[in-house]
């Protein structure tokens, strides 16, 4: 083997891998998760050697080598080193991307979805023994749930409630005027 087919090997090897992994992301395939590097000392949870920068490595380490061979008299450790620097080159920029990505990840907490104790408006009225709509701010936006009021009794639209309960995907109110009366 010469070093110009082990380059094109090289690059054949990065450039599919690349290839397959983003159609398997781009069109919901079944994937793996390799670009985590859980307690690899990476930034932002990122392991620096991960599918991705080996991938971009070995495209742009073999590509760069390829073209040196092919389409130049260079010396061969000297494209070597330029063809490694050039891998690297590709696989920072890789890890770069990661990096941003995962910078605006954070974990989730349970509590953020805890529905017990919201406070909200009611947009639709709860009829006596119905269902009306609920509104309420959670990480800084407007969501609806359906709502129907805790003891069976009506509540106009524009009524403060608060959460009581929430089973089946409904939230179970009372009002809040009613709840701070107590």
């Amino acid at each position: 083997m010469n070093w110009e087919t082990f380059y094109l090997v090289c690059f054949l090897i990065g450039f599919l891998s690349s290839a397959v992994s983003f159609l398997a992301g781009a069109l919901h395939l079944p994937h793996f998760h390799g670009a985590h590097g859980h307690g690899s000392g990476g930034h932002g949870g990122v392991s620096p050697f991960n599918f991705g920068t080996v991938a971009a490595f070995l495209a742009w380490f073999g590509g760069t080598g390829f073209l040196l061979e092919r389409y130049s008299a260079i010396w061969v450790f000297l494209a070597l080193f330029i063809s490694i620097v050039s891998g690297m080159a590709g696989a920072a920029v890789v890890f770069w991307f990661l990096t941003k990505l995962a910078g605006q990840d954070r974990p989730l907490d349970p509590a953020d979805y805890e529905m017990v104790g919201v406070l909200g408006t009611i947009s639709s009225p709860i009829r006596a023994g119905g269902t009306g709509e609920l509104i309420y701010q959670r990480d800084g936006s407007r969501k609806a749930a359906p709502a129907r009021s805790e003891n069976g009794a009506a509540l106009a639209r524009q009524t403060e409630v608060i959460v009581t309960r929430f089973e089946g995907g409904i939230a179970y109110v009372r009002s809040f005027q009613e709840m701070s009366e107590r």
